[in-house]
């Protein structure tokens, strides 16, 4: 009830950052006075720290929620088992009361839960990569065929970039889903129901961190550029180091990989920590042995 009472105050947060980004990129399509730029440019960056703030309260939302279904899993787990001992088909004082990480199977499980975690964040990233690289041959195919799309007298295929996008987000996420689903089938099915259980221990823990970790550092990335455009950025002469500096360049190419990391798999991982917990607990019925 406490998180449902921020609930307006959080969608102000997150909503302030995209809006104040398409002001910018209208005010540059508009060909507005630069001064309305510069101004968009510091709400964006204000907007790109709100947005992290609002990232953090979504993956605390994912984690009390897996922490919710993690428990109710062990409350599963634990019925089958008293109606097995009840039928004789297992043995008295054989209930799943904690979880040994000292037992091997649960040891790898909880191993396979961390690596779960940046294996789904590296796949989510290169994902965007390789959209994003379809879309530059698609924009650079249009300008060599329509040279009249620079004077303004022809207008760019927009439906083709968003055809590609759309397929693009379809198609490279396949395998992050794939892995994300088949990685507690496999776990419980080889290692049983308490190495699912230290999957999910440690794969939350870990997805909770590194969300944090990628919605911050992308959003720092992110304003690093724009901290550099707006010229506040001098060498130790008191020169501005501005656009077309080696500092500008490294801070586009750190915007680059900040823009999957906060846009993408940051946010992916609270669909991947609810997801572990919930396929576990409809499937805990295979994992008992």
């Amino acid at each position: 009830m406490g998180m449902l009472m921020t609930t307006a105050y959080i969608l102000a947060m997150d909503t302030f950052g995209p809006i104040t980004d398409n002001a910018g990129g209208i005010a540059q399509f508009s060909k507005a006075d630069a001064k309305a730029r510069e101004i968009t440019d510091r709400l964006d960056a204000v907007g790109n720290t709100t947005k992290a703030l609002t990232k953090g309260y979504a993956i605390a939302s994912a984690s009390l929620a897996a922490f919710l279904l993690f428990s109710a899993y062990i409350d599963k787990v634990n019925l089958i088992l008293e109606r097995q001992i009840e039928n004789g088909l297992r043995e008295a004082g054989t209930l799943l009361e904690s979880v040994d990480l000292a037992n091997v199977n649960v040891f790898i499980a909880a191993l396979l839960g961390a690596m779960l975690v940046y294996f789904f964040s590296s796949l989510a990233i290169r994902a965007v990569g390789t959209a994003a690289q379809a879309i530059i041959v698609e924009v650079r195919r249009q300008f060599r065929e329509m040279p009249g799309i620079m004077d303004y007298t022809q207008r760019p295929d927009y439906a083709r970039v968003v055809d590609i996008t759309t397929r693009a987000a379809l198609r490279e996420m396949i395998l992050p889903g794939t892995v994300a689903v088949a990685t507690p089938i496999l776990v419980g099915l080889l290692l049983g129901h308490e190495a699912v259980a230290g999957m999910l221990m440690v794969g939350t823990i870990s997805g909770v961190m590194l969300a944090t970790v990628l919605n911050n550092g992308g959003g720092a990335w992110d304003n690093a550029k724009k901290y550099i455009e707006s010229g506040e950025l001098k060498d130790a002469d008191g020169n501005v180091l501005g656009k077309g500096s080696d500092a500008h360049a490294a801070a586009v190419v750190g915007d680059t990989v900040g823009d999957p990391f906060k846009d993408t798999a940051g946010p992916s991982l609270h669909v991947l920590v609810k997801l572990l917990a919930t396929i576990s607990l409809v499937l805990a019925p295979l994992f008992i042995r």
